[in-house]
């Protein structure tokens, strides 16, 4: 028969696409078709070459680096602790969040309890769930058996009591302290002595919430990803007074439903969110001094991202970072002008770009082009080009810089585990072995050098090289170029 090779060269370019910069992938089709076009000799030597080529290449590094960091992320003192009985779970609040988690333990086999304010939040909470496993039926990812099974793990209840007697209870409402430490003071009330409390909160203090209830000892934040049934990353954030135990039994929970954990301190934003701000703080500077948001975008994606800051946002919903910026007494020209307008993203259609007709794909919009203009020349910022070098060193390197201080104060155990963080839950290429990996194919010192330069030009405390980074720059490692352990 013959080989239809054009058809191939089309499946393989579809391929490249999904492979985001990633060598090997390319490599495998490249030796598929070498079988089919060479002689046998010849194709088997020639995948020969490709295989040394890759093999002692940076993605090849970067991707045995993170192999192993994983498993050095599940590494936590006292594993051999006695865990907790760990059977019944429940769950406070059935919105996306609470509604994702649950359905976390479900895929893992195990029972959970919704619980919600009122009925008719609780009905809604379990249609979404039920909706969300038909989709994966149709995608053919799940047989409607799988589905069925799962559904029966799943009940609902308004009442707090009906957990009395749960082992583990996580706490997914919405993003405010008073509100979450109402909830803890209910469970506190009704839980039985050794469960495990957990609030899943992205960035507040889990020492404050944990000292709203008698035994701060069962208490400490999972932060899950969102959508949570989906992303792989789970910051477990040990609180001051978390039990070794507890800390031991929720890492191997993780585990059982398919997470990839990893310890985590308290700070506002814990490892992730707090590397995420650092990411994004020159964001509208750029912006404002040049830049459009689909070029800031592209050298990203040419970096290797699934997706630039600006599009990310307009698939999260411009308001919840307005709501937060609110709170905490902040504020972002361009983007609190967009939310004002009623431009939250993808679901209003408009936000940092235009969507069409609920279509997905951004197309650049001319309005937005013209605020940021408008704000520019308010602010008396005079414009010019920027380029995808500039675009990087202005927020690639603040997140490395981050990553530095965290592991300074202690909030990371290991360099190891931001890279896994920042892999499993924000989507950092893989091929390039995570933040701090990278840093050290880029060379810790021209990191360095560059935010000191950026942070001359501008003052911005955001560019101030740490002493880490500097330490690991004579050094080059961050093995002992961190502070606390």
């Amino acid at each position: 028969a013959e080989t239809d090779l054009a058809a191939f060269d089309t499946q393989a370019a579809e391929l490249a696409k999904k492979a985001r910069g990633l060598e090997a992938p390319l490599a495998c089709a490249k030796a598929v078709r070498n079988a089919v076009t060479l002689p046998f000799d010849e194709a088997l030597a020639a995948e020969r070459q490709l295989f040394l080529k890759l093999v002692s290449g940076d993605q090849s590094r970067a991707q045995r680096h993170l192999f192993f960091a994983e498993r050095e992320a599940a590494k936590i003192p006292g594993k051999d602790l006695q865990k907790r009985r760990l059977e019944r779970v429940g769950i406070i609040g059935a919105g996306t969040m609470g509604g994702g988690i649950a359905m976390a333990f479900a895929n893992g086999g195990l029972p959970v309890t919704l619980l919600e304010t009122s009925e008719e939040a609780l009905r809604r909470g379990l249609a979404t769930i039920e909706k969300n496993y038909a989709v994966s039926v149709s995608r053919g990812s799940l047989t409607e058996e799988a589905k069925q099974t799962r559904l029966t793990l799943f009940k609902g209840s308004t009442d707090y009591a009906d957990l009395a007697d749960y082992d583990l209870i996580i706490e997914a409402v919405f993003e405010d302290m008073a509100v979450k430490k109402e909830v803890f003071g209910k469970l506190d009330a009704i839980a039985r002595p050794g469960a495990i409390l957990a609030t899943n909160t992205s960035y507040l203090d889990v020492n404050e919430i944990a000292a709203s209830t008698s035994r701060p000892q069962d208490v400490l934040g999972m932060h899950f990803f969102s959508p949570a049934n989906v992303m792989k990353l789970l910051e477990i954030v040990r609180a001051e007074k978390t039990a070794p135990e507890v800390l031991a039994t929720v890492t191997d929970l993780a585990r059982r439903i398919g997470k990839v954990a990893v310890v985590v301190g308290v700070c506002h934003g814990f490892v992730g969110n707090r590397m995420l701000s650092a990411r994004g703080a020159e964001n509208e500077a750029l912006l404002l001094e040049g830049a459009t948001p689909a070029q800031v975008d592209k050298a990203f994606t040419d970096f290797g991202w699934p997706m630039g800051p600006f599009q990310m946002g307009d698939l999260a919903g411009l308001d919840i970072g307005w709501r937060n910026r609110k709170a905490r007494g902040q504020t972002a020209v361009i983007a609190d002008t967009l939310c004002e307008q009623g431009h939250f993203g993808q679901k209003t259609g408009r936000g940092w770009y235009r969507y069409e007709s609920g279509a997905r794909e951004p197309v650049a919009d001319p309005d937005v082009e013209a605020l940021i203009r408008a704000k520019a020349a308010e602010l008396g910022i005079a414009r010019r080009e920027i380029g995808a070098e500039e675009i990087i060193e202005r927020t690639l390197h603040p997140l490395v810089n981050e990553g530095a201080k965290i592991l300074e104060e202690g909030i990371a155990a290991r360099a190891s585990d931001i890279d896994v963080v920042w892999v499993n839950g924000y989507g950092f290429p893989i091929g390039k072995g995570g933040p701090m990996f990278w840093a050290g194919l880029e060379g810790a010192g021209r990191i360095a050098e560059r935010l000191e330069y950026w942070h001359q030009r501008t003052g911005r405390a955001i560019f101030e090289p740490a002493p880490a980074l500097k330490r690991f720059a004579e050094m080059g490692s961050w093995e002992g170029a961190g502070g606390a352990p």
